[in-house]
């Protein structure tokens, strides 16, 4: 089997290092070899930003295989994949700490006003006047909108701030010990923190809307490290402006890195640049199954970590 695999995106230098040394790699954007589009078996690409349509893998018919640097993989056509016998692989777990990690930072960080407040001292304003009081986090009420690996994850370390928990999704897990809500409008009414972590695509595309924003009121607090597709963004940004939420924390957004400017105005707001998987621990250990997948794949051994709809 040709060991060609095309990029579907950039990747970080170490593994970009550790693919040379392997396989021969095509840039999506810089095809200079014609026989490509035939030689080509595999793509490798790093979580939304990969994208890969019905169009992409019909150019390229010896495809089949994907491997995914990230826990999500909404850029691609699942359906299209699966009719042309192609597998998706994704790398969940190993980024599951570093996501509920900075989860709970955002929290601490919008509930207790720690950029805001460090911005205070750096400026020189202390001198003048003491600092606005903020809010108490340990004892609040927690909202998960999804209990996955990740939500669980937060779930586990909220618990350690005597937060009281509760969560919506698909159903209601029989193992869980905290309430469920059917619907994210309920889960947010009963909400201190609402966090935000399910998958992005289109089932969940604006779930948190106007409506449950609505419900979550001027003194709650949305979490996103999920997908930025996931909320609303002009509903959001004009709650916050309202403030008719207290505020967000936000490590996702709709066209990132492109960021709507009218956050940068906005002072109830903390904002990190997608950067929930980023240490160099987790970004490693992403890179290493991303590769264990490939070399199961041309080694023709199952394959380790595929995504759901392709168990």
């Amino acid at each position: 089997m040709s060991k060609d695999i095309m990029l579907l995106s950039s990747v970080p230098t170490f593994m970009m290092n550790d693919l040379q040394q392997e396989y021969v790699l095509h840039d999506h954007a810089h095809i200079l070899d014609p026989e490509a589009f035939t030689k080509v078996t595999a793509f490798v690409g790093v979580g939304s930003t990969s994208k890969v349509d019905r169009k992409l893998l019909s150019m390229f018919p010896n495809v089949k295989m994907i491997s995914i640097f990230g826990v999500g993989y909404d850029g691609i056509d699942v359906a299209a994949a699966q009719e042309k016998g192609v597998k998706v692989t994704h790398t969940p777990d190993v980024l599951t700490d570093d996501v509920a990690d900075l989860a709970m930072g955002l929290i601490l960080s919008i509930g207790r006003r720690i950029p805001q407040s460090d911005k205070f001292v750096r400026n020189g304003d202390w001198v003048s006047e003491p600092y606005t009081m903020t809010h108490k986090v340990t004892g609040t009420r927690l909202g998960l909108v999804g209990f996955g690996r990740i939500g669980q994850a937060i779930a586990k370390r909220a618990a350690a701030f005597d937060m009281t928990i509760a969560y919506t999704g698909r159903r209601a897990k029989t193992n869980a010990p905290f309430r469920y809500y059917p619907t994210a409008s309920e889960l947010a009414a009963n909400s201190d923190y609402l966090v935000v972590a399910v998958p992005g695509g289109n089932e969940t595309k604006n779930m948190i809307n106007a409506q449950v924003l609505k419900a979550l009121g001027p003194k709650g607090i949305v979490i996103n490290i999920a997908r930025g597709s996931v909320i609303d963004q002009t509903a959001l940004i004009q709650a916050l402006k309202d403030k008719s939420i207290a505020g967000a924390g936000l490590d996702v957004f709709w066209d990132e890195p492109n960021i709507d400017p009218q956050f940068f105005k906005l002072h109830n707001v903390v904002l990190t640049p997608h950067n929930g998987s980023n240490t160099h621990e987790t970004r490693r250990a992403m890179a290493d199954l991303a590769l264990a997948n490939l070399k199961a794949f041309f080694d023709e051994q199952p394959l380790l970590t595929l995504i759901p709809e392709c168990q």
